[in-house]
This record gives structure tokens, C-alpha cells and sequence, in this order.
């Protein structure tokens, strides 16, 4: 097992957050209050890399969701980047995580689109 691995930076007021290893229930909590507390208030928004995430369970999809609502009632953005050959890709379409946050195959992508939500 790879306890994940967080690595945050901050490009155009995108909060860019990636992951690698494993969210499970021993590390989600702390995983999502780390990533919360590094998305200032004048950030547009957050992506976060899942890419070289190899395994996530129920604990991890929770975390996900509720950074989108703590996300949304500060007017603020949430995307996910995850290929469609990543590892957990088929858990969080089980989860119906795509139909509450936007999923994308490229970190170019997701960043430009939170830009462009918050531009219009």
C-alpha cells in the first residue's frame, strides 16, 4: 500500500492539487482538510490531479463530494482529472462522481475550464 502523496502549487489563481497513491478511510479525512486549507479565498477554484491515484474507496469519494459543497458555498470551483485509464476512473462512475463534478482527461483542460466558468 501507497499512503497519497499531496503536492499543491497555485498557477492563475487555480489552486492545482496532485495526488499519487492511496485515499482510503486512514488517510481521506486528512487528505481533504489539507487540500482545503491550501485553497485561499481569492482562488477561482481547485483541480485535482487523480492520475496516479491507484485506489480510492467510499471514504475517499465522501471527501470529494464534500469539497465540492465547501467548494461551492464560497463560490469557488471544483475539477477532477481523471483519465479514462486511470485506476480508479470505473469507481468513481460507480459513485456518480462525473455528475456532481466535472471530470477531465488533462490538467490543461480542467485548469481552463475553471478559468473559463469563472470568466462568464
Amino acid at each position: 500500500m501507497r499512503i497519497a502523496e499531496l503536492n499543491v502549487e497555485s498557477v492563475d489563481r487555480v489552486v492545482i492539487a496532485r495526488l499519487e497513491g492511496e485515499i482510503d478511510l486512514s488517510n481521506a479525512t486528512d487528505l481533504g482538510a489539507a487540500i482545503a486549507a491550501k485553497v485561499p479565498n481569492d482562488a477561482l477554484g481547485i483541480v485535482i490531479d487523480l492520475t496516479d491515484v491507484d485506489y480510492v474507496d467510499s471514504a475517499g469519494i465522501h471527501v470529494l463530494f464534500e469539497l465540492r459543497s465547501r467548494l461551492r458555498a464560497r463560490g469557488q470551483e471544483l475539477r477532477l482529472v481523471v483519465p479514462s485509464e486511470a485506476e480508479i476512473f470505473q469507481a468513481l462512475q460507480v459513485a456518480f462522481v462525473p455528475s456532481a463534478v466535472p471530470v477531465f482527461d488533462s490538467l490543461e483542460a480542467a485548469a481552463a475550464s475553471v478559468s473559463e466558468k469563472r470568466g462568464s
